[in-house]
């Protein structure tokens, strides 16, 4: 069997990032399963770092048992870059060179891709997610060798031209979801004989949380032991971090109950001044302190709209919590739908709503998050994971073998 190589912008054990999560447990779960796995990617630290800086050594490491491959990012110019990615970010057109050059600054790593070359013949290639230049570029190389988890949003990048060909053009597209896949038929309904495969997201469901040992390690920030409203993740924008604390300032305003939001995760963030009072921010926390956190949490509430697979609404239905989400985010509503156990808002009235309900009913509320542990342990254990992905492997060789024996 050829070596399933993950390609990805940046790799390691504290990486943050729900792709960047789902990447690694993947490969180190198939290398477990005894199939031969290796990582391909840059010296760069991660998202949130400088693009142009190698924070790791090149060459190849051990992580896990798994070998990593790490190639020199080169300097870019990062403020054409931003000035791209702000035009993105906010919704405004973009011209042809405008695209142009945001790819072309994005992640300049050529070893990478002159290392793709010359070991095609021994590998079977996995690019995750779609919108970084090591997809588009590393993507281009063999296609006919490539798989794609594209982590699909409806976003604005989604719509450059430059992500279309990749997209279109490996041999196969892997999703988490339904919904993840109905956007992809969406936007590229032309399959051209390419495999579309929901293979679900694995989790690691062997978890040990302690809402006891919560309140034991963080009593003393938690403002009277309040009942709280847990956000984990990344606090910026595309995460819609800043709608939920201007939802949490005027909820706490209209209705004064007695419950704080905690917010847990990496990232600068304003806190509206009216919301401080309520607002507990602890910042970066240990992996067992974040699964105690979940436990001890009333409700989890994931703002985003954009996600296409959402580990974090997983890990707080394994410790029976109830979820809210946004409405507009078909993946995480599906969940929902499928699992029962959260409700959803679009907007201020809803959510003001559905959270006054999840902190009313509590017999209710127990029992959604239970029902959502039960739909984790249903679907997203990793034997069958494994399996799916075992079976388009063997798919992905057979038809190899036809094309090039």
């Amino acid at each position: 069997m050829h070596t399933i190589a993950f390609v990805t912008p940046w790799y390691g054990e504290n990486v943050p990032g729900g792709a960047e999560a789902q990447t690694r447990q993947t490969a180190v779960h198939l290398h477990a399963a005894g199939i031969p796995v290796e990582i391909l990617t840059t010296c760069a630290r991660d998202l949130y770092s400088d693009w142009s800086h190698n924070h790791h050594r090149p060459g190849v490491e051990l992580v896990q048992g798994i070998p990593v491959r790490r190639f020199p990012v080169q300097p870019r110019d990062k403020a054409a870059f931003d000035a791209v990615n702000w035009r993105l970010i906010h919704k405004l057109p973009i011209t042809a060179e405008q695209e142009r050059t945001f790819l072309a600054e994005m992640i300049k790593a050529p070893a990478l891709y002159d290392y793709m070359r010359q070991q095609q013949k021994r590998h079977l290639f996995i690019f995750i997610p779609y919108m970084f230049a090591t997809t588009v570029y590393g993507a281009a190389i063999a296609p006919e060798r490539s798989l794609m988890i594209p982590c699909l949003h409806d976003e604005p990048y989604l719509r450059l031209a430059g992500y279309r060909e990749p997209l279109q053009q490996v041999k196969g597209l892997l999703f988490f979801t339904e919904a993840e896949a109905k956007l992809a038929d969406t936007f590229f309904p032309d399959h051209n004989g390419q495999i579309r495969q929901v293979v679900g997201g694995g989790i690691d469901t062997d978890v040990e949380a302690s809402a006891a040992r919560f309140w034991q390690q963080f009593g003393e920030q938690m403002r009277d032991k309040r009942p709280f409203i847990l956000y984990a993740g990344r606090r910026e924008i595309s995460k819609n971090t800043p709608l939920l604390l201007d939802y949490w300032a005027r909820y706490q305003q209209e209705n004064g109950r007695s419950v704080n939001l905690v917010l847990i995760g990496s990232g600068d963030i304003a806190v509206p001044p009216t919301a401080q009072s309520s607002v507990i921010d602890l910042g970066y926390v240990s992996e067992q302190a974040r699964w105690d956190a979940f436990a001890a949490a009333t409700v989890f509430c994931q703002p985003s709209v954009h996600e296409s697979f959402s580990r974090v609404i997983m890990e707080s239905w394994l410790t029976e919590t109830p979820v809210l989400v946004h409405g507009h985010c078909t993946v995480m509503k599906e969940h929902c739908q499928r699992a029962n156990g959260g409700l959803y808002f679009t907007n201020y009235d809803e959510f003001a709503a559905t959270l006054d309900y999840l902190l009313a009913e509590r017999e209710t509320a127990v029992t959604l998050g239970q029902q959502g542990r039960r739909y984790v342990l249903a679907h997203f254990q990793w034997p069958h994971i494994i399996a799916t992905f075992r079976r388009i492997f063997a798919q992905l060789e057979e038809d190899m073998g036809r094309r090039f024996t």
